[in-house]
């Protein structure tokens, strides 16, 4: 299971320039003016992840594989994205993929980078974004009421329900709300309208406030008032300073622990994205681990052992037997497999075993 992260935001914020940093690639263009990225650039990281490389130092696996992550720079919004403004509707596509936004917001004063609307204001140019966000909502969900209307006439199971819940969606929308506060989230025929349309103002909202390196340890004035916001409307925001974490990429893993020591930051900001990214979407991690090789899985928390098995291989789900489950504490506390069997703390699950964060897991099954 792999997780997509879209970074999103008004031109010249800052997005281009966090997405090299957070990849610690070069593809996406920065530039000092609107729409330098036109195609989204797309990379897979690895999922920071300090309990693989303890479990490594026990096992000595020929190779540690990492959960991956994808993070998306897609070209910024501006007024009228969803009418077709600035390759508006290209670009909101590029979202309706992703599973988590990162919307980055400029959070500092700088005279030589210019600002699309003119000056700094977090507010305006999240309520920018996500006014554009609904309205390509309101859209794809008329749509839908068009089809669904015809489903009545000609009596198609359901089609009434959807419908009303369709014009109950929409009169939602039209009072400027997102779908993510729709009072009928939880109804399975939302759900499965949503599975269906993605709807963009229901996915899961992270605010990068992007500031400079005087704001990284004290919070500005923008930040504050970004922080305020985020918390009425049930939203995590994550400071970064695109200019620091570009440092960082040319640098090792004790250097870069080192300069952020030194900065009094204990994360990375892309430590900082895939913790909150996993908290906000339910996700954890188990793991597998071999003379061959020391892997993480990424899975939904609360999923069954088969369900978990099947991150590996739909064969592993399809034949389950059994689950061989030593949590991570017995791993490292008895120094590996053996240790945990001579003191009796390995476990034998069945089928109706939630698998836990931490786990490491050897699967029995049979096709």
């Amino acid at each position: 299971m792999n997780l997509s992260v879209g970074i999103v935001g008004l031109p010249n914020v800052g997005k281009s320039t966090t997405f090299n940093a957070l990849t610690k690639t070069q593809n996406a263009q920065s530039a000092n003016y609107p729409f330098c990225t036109i195609e989204p650039n797309k990379a897979m990281v690895k999922v920071p992840d300090l309990r693989l490389n303890e479990l490594a130092k026990i096992v000595k696996p020929e190779r540690i594989v990492h959960s991956l992550i994808e993070f998306v720079d897609i070209a910024g919004l501006v007024k009228g994205a969803s009418k077709g403004e600035g390759l508006g509707n290209k670009f909101l596509s590029n979202i309706r993929e992703t599973e988590v936004i990162l919307h980055i917001v400029r959070c500092f004063d700088e005279e030589n980078i210019t600002h699309v609307e003119g000056k700094i204001d977090p507010l305006r140019d999240v309520e920018i974004i996500n006014t554009e966000l609904i309205l390509a909502d309101i859209e794809q969900v008329s749509k839908k009421i068009e089809k669904l209307n015809k489903e009545v006439k000609t009596k198609q199971k359901n089609a009434q329900e959807n419908l009303d819940l369709a014009y109950s969606l929409l009169e939602h929308l039209n009072k400027g709300l997102s779908a993510s506060c729709y009072p009928q989230k939880d109804n399975e025929l939302y759900q499965a309208l949503n599975k269906e349309l993605r709807l963009l103002s229901a996915k899961e909202v992270i605010y990068g406030a992007n500031v400079d390196e005087q704001g990284i340890n004290q919070d500005n004035k923008y930040v504050q008032t970004l922080k305020e916001y985020a918390q009425k409307n049930n939203h995590e925001v994550i400071k970064l300073c695109a200019k620091i974490e570009e440092e960082l990429i040319d640098l090792s893993d004790e250097e870069s622990e080192e300069l952020l020591k030194s900065l009094g930051v204990k994360e990375s900001g892309l430590e900082q994205i895939i913790r909150t990214a996993f908290t906000k979407l339910g996700l954890i991690s188990y793991f597998t681990a071999g003379v061959v090789e020391v892997r993480s899985w990424t899975i939904k928390q609360g999923w069954k052992a088969p369900k978990a098995a099947s991150a590996i291989h739909n064969d592993f789900e399809r034949g389950f037997i059994k689950a061989e489950v030593i949590s991570y504490e017995d791993y490292i506390t008895y120094k590996g497999e053996n240790g945990v069997k001579e003191a009796g703390k390995l476990r034998l699950e069945g089928k109706d075993y939630v698998v836990l964060d931490g786990d490491i897991i050897h699967f029995r099954f049979n096709v």
